[in-house]
């Protein structure tokens, strides 16, 4: 965890630490699809802001469209308050 860096014509001895990133979070979600909507349930209050969570959601349901559905996102309404979303899709699927 020692080392010792050269920089500019100095060297200097650091010590590595762990970094802690406390943006990791996972959660559990309970959906109800219905053609060309998601209606997305249960979904925990983080304390991250109203937009992150709905960006989070829009890119969780874009990205599954290779394997699992989902696919181009055209809306998504978060509701923190109730912990609820509706996610609509361009085209049913």
């Amino acid at each position: 965890s020692k080392h010792t860096v050269n920089l500019d014509n100095r060297t200097a001895n650091v010590t590595v630490k762990p970094l802690e990133l406390g943006m990791g979070l996972k959660f559990e979600l309970h959906v109800t699809v219905s053609g060309k909507k998601i209606n997305v349930s249960e979904i925990p209050e983080l304390p991250i802001p109203r937009n992150w969570m709905r960006d989070k959601l829009e890119l969780n349901f874009y990205k599954t469209e290779q394997g699992e559905g989902g696919g181009e996102i055209e809306n998504v309404t978060y509701d923190k308050e109730t912990g609820t979303a509706v996610i609509t899709f361009l085209r049913p699927g």
